[in-house]
């Protein structure tokens, strides 16, 4: 039994290990959401949408919100949100409190070793996928530029 646990963590640093790029493969990565409900990614999705500070996440809830509940699956799009700089004890009494709120989505990042998606102070993170490969990323800095990603 702790040998299984040793494994699974040393796998879950390795497979978080390396930031992802253009052309790399995403291969399959589970992550909680805001009801601590575990998802699996794999290849059929075609965009990730991530987030680092609240003022981005805003910005993409500005735009969900004014979209069906389905909306992020029917694009086959998924939403993260990288929260592994609040400190625990906010994040539990103010941050998933408030995200349980939103009516789609967000995988939650807690570990700040996790350092799979490239980040930019004040932008958002997208990547665009093509069965399971990455053919392009962006930093983005509004709802219309946004828009145009989950066209």
């Amino acid at each position: 039994m702790m040998k299984q646990l040793i494994l699974s963590i040393i796998f879950a640093n390795f497979m978080f290990a390396s930031t992802l790029r253009i052309d790399d493969k995403i291969g399959n990565f589970s992550l909680t959401d805001q009801f601590d409900k575990i998802h699996t990614i794999s290849s059929n999705v075609s965009t990730i949408i991530v987030t680092f500070q609240k003022e981005t996440l805003m910005m993409v809830n500005e735009y969900l919100s004014s979209k069906s509940e389905n909306f992020l699956e029917e694009h086959h799009a998924i939403f993260i949100n990288n929260i592994s700089s609040s400190p625990t004890i906010i994040t539990k009494m103010f941050t998933l409190p408030k995200l349980r709120d939103y009516k789609y989505t967000i995988l939650l990042i807690y570990d700040e070793s996790n350092t799979k998606f490239e980040k930019q102070n004040n932008k958002i993170t997208t990547y665009s996928l093509e069965n399971g490969f990455i053919k392009n990323i962006n930093f983005i800095s509004s709802v219309d530029e946004l828009e145009r990603v989950l066209k």
